[in-house]
């Protein structure tokens, strides 16, 4: 008889969640990763003082771009969350680009890079815009031409580049500059610390929010130590956005492969500080992250969510926001008469 109360009992604990039910933190630890706090080591491109500092200078130089205005910086603001905080970026003669630009911190734990996943890493992705003609315009010649031009460039990377008889080239042009982009993370956010142990870190309402994001199954697409920039995903898998939100003739990743089934597919963005990154999707239409999150209800779930639901969700995206690193603008190296001057055009 009293097996039976207690086996009655321990049933009824289970079903109004009690000593059985799995914890939020634990089902969150299943699928999400705290950021660390230092730079991940790269495969063939081991870090150094050196090579950060010389990427980190690299990185604020507009005289990367064959119009001495445009520096890795201008897309990727630091000071602006990483972005430029624009629907789609300005490029060069005042082009307008045809992307949103992603946010450069913590991208280094992305798969892929771009929205399309065109570069496998950091390294490669530097190189495009570079190449670019509406983005920076130059080439990887004139490039190498304005850098071994000026003699403090040619020291900074024969200190980084040691063992290298050529070092000033445009392959360790993109090497440093991704070592000092790896070096850009935002560590220490509030859900960084509740999935560390500390449940306090977090809200009832944010609480409320991962909950939801959880049981929506949003982190079947932003998922891991970035929440996000690991798959790829269809924009409009439940529904059709309309043709601001999702412009036709962006096809994504069918732009790469020609596959059908790729058409309107999209790396899925990492959600770190996404408070900081609007506008937002690859169109940058959405300004207002509220906003988003309904859309992506919407077209992803198929789903109309209470109003509550939203707040409750849009307030534990913003515990995603991290410690912004503290950069130092760099002094850069004053050009010579040999470097090739500014194309105005």
């Amino acid at each position: 008889m009293y097996v039976k109360i207690i086996l009655i009992c321990a049933v009824a604990l289970f079903a109004a969640g009690g000593w059985f039910e799995q914890s939020l933190l634990d089902r969150a630890r299943q699928k999400l990763e705290p950021l660390p706090d230092d730079a991940p080591a790269l495969s063939d491109n081991p870090s150094s003082a050196a090579k950060v500092e010389l990427g980190k200078m690299l990185f604020f130089d507009p005289r990367l771009s064959s119009s001495w205005t445009i520096s890795c910086n201008s897309c990727h603001n630091l000071g602006l969350g990483g972005v430029d905080r624009r629907e789609t970026s300005l490029g060069h003669g005042w082009q307008k680009g045809s992307r949103n630009s992603p946010t450069v911190f913590n991208a280094v734990f992305h798969e892929m890079q771009f929205w399309d996943g065109r570069a496998k890493n950091l390294r490669q992705q530097v190189k495009g815009p570079v190449q670019s003609a509406i983005e920076m315009n130059n080439t990887p010649e004139r490039v190498v031409q304005t850098l071994k031009s000026m003699p403090g460039y040619v020291e900074r990377f024969t200190a980084a580049f040691p063992e290298d008889a050529n070092p000033v080239s445009f392959d360790n042009v993109a090497m440093a500059i991704e070592v000092f982009e790896a070096t850009l993370l935002t560590p220490d956010s509030r859900f960084d610390r509740f999935l560390k142990g500390d449940e306090s870190a977090l809200n009832e309402q944010e609480k409320r929010g991962l909950t939801l994001f959880l049981s929506k199954d949003c982190v079947s697409c932003h998922k891991g130590v970035n929440l996000g920039g690991a798959s790829f995903h269809k924009f409009g898998a439940a529904r059709k956005p309309g043709s601001d939100l999702r412009p036709p003739d962006d096809r994504g990743l069918m732009n790469i492969t020609g596959a059908p089934l790729d058409e309107y597919v999209f790396r899925a963005p990492t959600l770190r500080n996404v408070e900081l990154t609007a506008p937002y999707f690859h169109s940058g239409r959405v300004w207002d992250l509220r906003q988003a999150v309904a859309t992506m209800a919407s077209v992803q779930l198929d789903a109309k969510l209470r109003d509550r639901d939203i707040d409750d969700l849009t307030a534990f995206l913003r515990t995603l926001t991290g410690v912004l690193p503290r950069i130092e603008y760099p002094v850069l190296p004053m050009h010579t008469a040999e470097t090739p001057r500014p194309d105005a055009k």
